[in-house]
This record gives structure tokens, sequence and C-alpha cells, in this order.
């Protein structure tokens, strides 16, 4: 029978705690919902208002992984939807509103991915992301130049810039802009990418051809468009460890000589929430947003 929890006076089903969802490290379901439980603080903000993604591995990140936008079958009544245009028609999707929510939500065994835009201005997006993709023999340690130098570009043009892992193998760069349309934003992030190629040539590529990548870092500009999501800060990802999309001061990013630097695993997080509260708390704050030159 599956356990129901009471989460906030909502009546939530925790189904299989004692799976294994990640065998290199043993970690089973139980603690990926207690991971989410203890982040709840830091990661509900970034979720908050804004329609949510599932990338799901239900059988953990060997088995089947597919994207879910639309609301699942079986979501409680009392999980906020709300429905979302579409070129090919509106969606109805969900939106991770508090604590309950993502207990249900992180019971699905997902990784979360959200717009640039929130709920009530669709298309009208108020951050900015450049995913740093690295092309191997490239790892992280590239991916952290190329963001040392988009940092600077961005402050150029009053925009102050925050990192995280992707959780993966590269590295999310983000911002706070005031509220522009999500094509404009795309424009101005993808002449920064052509920028960042001029000045790096033999670093940065700006296109998503796989045979210019090898050794270069991809700035993947395109996940502005209104369409596209991005893994949200905080979130586990579907790899062989439970590794997570972790905010990284620059000091960090400075320092960085090799990948294992900046690879964080679930319980890494709470020291660090600990030690350095949500190093993405300026994204929160309308008064910190930069304007789109």
């Amino acid at each position: 029978m599956t356990p129901i929890t009471e989460v906030e006076g909502r009546r939530v089903a925790l189904s299989n705690l004692e799976k294994v969802l990640y065998p290199a490290t043993g970690f089973t379901k139980g603690e990926m919902l207690h991971y989410y439980a203890t982040t709840a603080d830091v990661l509900l903000p970034h979720l908050r208002d804004r329609p949510v993604s599932f990338l799901r591995y239900p059988d953990g990140p060997d088995g089947q992984v597919f994207f879910a936008k639309n609301v699942p079958p079986g979501t409680p009544g009392w999980v906020t939807t709300a429905e979302v245009p579409r070129s090919e028609g509106p969606v109805r999707m969900v939106l991770v509103q508090d604590l309950a929510s993502l207990m249900w939500a992180a019971n699905l065994v997902t990784e979360f991915h959200t717009h640039q835009w929130l709920v009530g201005t669709p298309g009208v997006a108020d951050r900015i992301v450049f995913d740093l993709d690295p092309g191997a023999p490239a790892d992280i340690v590239q991916c952290c130049e190329v963001a040392l130098w988009l940092r600077e570009r961005l402050a150029a043009d009053g925009i102050e810039a925050l990192a995280k892992t992707s959780g993966s193998k590269g590295l999310h760069l983000l911002a706070a802009v005031a509220p522009a349309p999500s094509e404009q934003v795309s424009d101005y992030a993808r002449r920064l990418a052509v920028e960042a190629e001029r000045a790096m040539p033999r670093l940065v590529v700006h296109r998503m051809t796989r045979s210019l990548r090898p050794g270069k870092v991809f700035v993947d500009w395109s996940q502005n468009a209104a369409r596209k999501t991005t893994a949200a800060a905080y979130t586990l990802r579907a790899r062989p460890e439970p590794t997570v999309s972790a905010p990284v001061t620059w000091r960090e990013v400075e320092d960085c000589g090799a990948p294992a630097q900046l690879t964080f695993r679930a319980p890494d997080i709470a020291p660090r929430v600990q030690d350095y509260g949500d190093l993405l708390a300026p994204l929160l704050e309308p008064q910190r947003a930069g304007s789109l030159p």
C-alpha cells in the first residue's frame, strides 16, 4: 500500500521509497524525496509562477527518460495548473507553488525545467540564460573561461550574471532582466554568443552544428526562446550519480581547474545552502534586473 504523507495539510502519496534510482551510488527514491524536502526553501522561489516541464526518469537514468509538458494524469485537484499558449495550440501545465506540490511532483521522479517567463506574462522574459555546453575534450573548466568573459560582457551592459552548474557537463549563466519579449532577449543573447566566438574563436562556437563543437564550448543562446525550458536551479539530474544543478560563486568559477571541483551531488547542497544561502537570490529581486540595450 502506498504511504500517504500529510504535507502542509495536503495528502501526498509517496511510493517506492526504497527503490534505488542511482545504482552507481545506491541513492534511493526516499533519499531523493528527502533532498527535495530539505532544499525546498531555496528551490521553490525559482519554480513559483513558472510553468514546469518534467523530464521524468521513473526507473532511474538508465531507464526510460521522457519529457512531460502537459499536466500528468492523476494530478491532484489541489495542484495549481495553468493554460500556456503554444504555436500548435494551448496546453495546460503544472505550477509548483508550494511544498506539497513539490513533493507530489518529486514523487514522479523528475528533473524540473522552467521557462524564462512567468505564467502571467507568457513570452515576456524576466531572465536571460546562456547554457555553456562543452564538446569533448573540452569540459567545465573551459566553460568557466567562457563564463567569465560573458560575465564581463553582460556587466558592460549593466546586467549582473550569476552562475550554476548544469548538473551534467556544463555551466549555466543567468541574469534578471527587465521584462522584454522573449524574441528580443534571444536576439541579444545570440549577439553576445557571436561576440564570444569572435573574441575566443578557438574556444567558443555559437552554432549547434555537431561537427563544429569538439574541443569547444557551445554557447547555447536559444534557450531564451519562449517555447524553451532550462533545468531549474537545485534540480537533481538524470545522470549516473545524483548530481544537482547547483549555484556556484564566481570565485569557484575563477578557481576551477578540474571538473570535480564543480560537481555537486545531493548530499552536498544542504551544507552549501547553510554556508552561502541561495546564491541565485538576486534573480528574485526585480530592482536588480538590468535593461537590455
